[in-house]
């Protein structure tokens, strides 16, 4: 059975099925982003992305997912990981990490589909402690000042956590590999909490190359179901050891 708190708000927030999204995985328009709404929404394999009013709802099929524990990382980009160019945090930034990734216009297009709205909305869902950040600071000089303060955010990601499921929602990076680097260590945290798979919602060159792959609608939403039944793993996270200034 689902997790008592999601089976109410599917009940007091349902959707149609999303077996009956068009071709481009549209499913519904209208309603809000209130946090009951946006987690009921999730939790029922939808998310909102639109540029302006009305609220679109989709729910593509294919549906792209990276198992935590089938990560694939390049050599070179192990390599660098090695040699600990960021110190990696959680939740320590999440509105910084929304807004940059909000600058960040979608390929051949001007603007954003972050907007003031949805950053507002996922702010409160990280309050709750649905939403989480995945952030990679940088100091001024690392060599010089590795235990001086963290000076500047170079890159990272943000999503929704229900259940055993993770929902990536947006990544940014400023310096060469930070939001390649945030992701494979979180990755592989999500990996030892024994999540069964991130969400990434449609296919992208840049995730494929971590070994996310296309699945069925239908596999995805019977996946969705399996891992709500367990209690979602909500406040503040950290890395394990997140104390230590480096990447395990």
């Amino acid at each position: 059975m689902v997790e008592g708190l999601i089976e109410e708000l599917i009940r007091a927030f349902p959707f149609p099925d999303p077996r009956e999204s068009d071709a481009r995985g549209l499913l519904a328009y209208g309603g809000d982003l209130g946090a009951e709404r946006l987690l009921a929404a999730y939790a029922q394999g939808i998310f909102p992305w639109y540029d302006e009013e009305p609220i679109l709802w989709f729910s593509p099929d294919p549906r792209s997912v990276l198992r935590p524990a089938e990560i694939r990382m390049s050599r070179s980009l192990t390599k660098r990981e090695r040699a600990h160019p960021f110190v990696l945090k959680m939740d320590t930034a999440f509105e910084k990490v929304i807004r940059a990734c909000s600058e960040i216009p979608r390929p051949d297009q001007d603007g954003t589909w972050i907007g003031d709205d949805m950053i507002e909305a996922y702010c409160r869902l990280h309050e709750l402690g649905f939403a989480h950040s995945i952030e990679a600071w940088c100091r001024d000089d690392l060599d010089d000042a590795v235990d001086g303060p963290l000076d500047q955010l170079v890159g990272g990601l943000y999503g929704i956590s229900l259940g055993r499921a993770f929902f990536g929602e947006s990544m940014f990076a400023h310096r060469p590999d930070a939001s390649k680097i945030a992701f494979s260590a979180f990755v592989r945290q999500l990996a030892r909490w024994n999540f069964e798979f991130i969400d990434c919602q449609v296919k992208t060159d840049h995730l494929t190359r971590f070994g996310a792959r296309d699945w069925p609608r239908s596999e995805f939403l019977e996946a969705l179901t399996r891992v709500l039944e367990f209690e979602t793993r909500r406040g503040t996270w950290r890395f394990d050891g997140e104390e230590s200034a480096a990447v395990s």
